[in-house]
């Protein structure tokens, strides 16, 4: 559905747009990739990695309602992934926060109205779920504005959805590079927030692929939730340090100690389908009734039961060090 098609990734010099730039290139052929970024830096460095016809490089920040609308000019597709993603310094930085990652969606939902892109995907986050921080929540703020810009448009493109997903193995801001550089440096310990600590674990690659098939799958107003396994922090830490001690520093402000993608809250318009579920929009559009137990690919799914969670602590799937040692390699490659 990409070939000969115009793609626009907001904050597109980052993990994912590299590896999503990768993807589309061997796997379609699209008329355009545009990358829309704010550092000139990342942008050349990038340019030197994909020097492709088909690449073109935007500098603009999301902020900028006219610089994306003008970004937005024959573009089919988009995917917002530009984010402020660090929870310590949101924290500290709320109203930089804010403008980037609210008004920011904001932004790009009328720039891509204003040119009738077909469809657009923002990206989310497992601390959007019952935020206990501001990055979280300015997420959840963000999802709900994705999801309900659905009816701006009544039955008229574009359509949009969510793509929530956890923390992405060797992504930039992950804990797994500042473990490996301080084996690179002799360090003689590692430190552990916490000894109970879990979080969900994708590669980038499941990460755009989820996306991808998102596009393929969505009505407008789903949040897609992938089913990934679960890590426990101190077996990270044992399958990338082994023999290291592990010394417990304390949470950051704002971490959890396990992490939701699914909500009990929300378990009443949960689907869950066999690779990932859908949360089902909580408001009702104007232009028809979809039903979403059936998606566009033909793929059905059924409720779950009341009071269901998709929480990282209580996943019935947990990677063991040998498994997080070789989604780690498969991750490098």
């Amino acid at each position: 559905m990409f070939d000969d098609m115009s793609i626009l990734i907001t904050g597109g010099t980052g993990s994912f747009g590299h590896k999503f730039t990768q993807t589309l290139l061997e796997r379609y052929q699209p008329k355009k990739i545009i990358i829309f970024s704010r550092d000139e830096l990342k942008q050349y460095e990038m340019q030197q990695r994909f020097n492709n016809e088909k690449m073109r490089y935007f500098i603009g920040d999301v902020r900028d309602q006219q610089r994306l609308t003008q970004a937005c000019n024959g573009v089919d597709y988009v995917i917002h992934a530009a984010a402020l993603k660090q929870v310590p310094a949101a924290e500290y930085n709320p109203t930089e926060c804010i403008r980037t990652n609210i008004t920011g969606a904001e932004n790009v939902i009328h720039a891509a109205i204003a040119k009738r892109v077909k469809r657009v995907i923002a990206l989310s986050t497992d601390k959007a779920a019952n935020p206990v921080n501001l990055y979280g929540a300015t997420k959840l703020a963000s999802d709900k504005l994705f999801v309900a810009a659905n009816n701006m448009v009544g039955d008229e493109i574009p359509r949009f959805a969510v793509v929530r997903y956890g923390n992405v193995i060797g992504s930039r801001g992950s804990v797994v590079p500042l473990f490996k550089q301080l084996v690179d440096d002799g360090a003689c310990e590692i430190p552990i927030t916490d000894f109970d600590m879990t979080r969900f674990w994708i590669t980038l690659q499941q990460g755009v692929d989820l996306v991808l098939k998102g596009f393929a799958r969505m009505y407008g107003g789903e949040i897609f939730v992938p089913k990934i396994p679960s890590v426990k922090i101190t077996d990270l830490a044992r399958a990338i340090a082994p023999g290291l001690s592990q010394r417990h520093v304390g949470i950051r402000p704002g971490e959890k100690l396990h992490e939701k993608m699914v909500p009990r809250d929300d378990s009443h318009r949960t689907i869950e389908f066999e690779d990932h579920y859908v949360i089902t929009p909580g408001i009702k559009f104007s232009d028809a009734d979809v039903d979403y137990r059936r998606n566009r690919l033909g793929e059905c799914g059924r409720p779950v039961q009341q009071g269901f969670a998709y929480d990282s602590g209580r996943n019935p799937w947990f990677l063991t060090v040998p498994e997080i040692r070789q989604l780690q390699r498969e991750a490098e490659r």
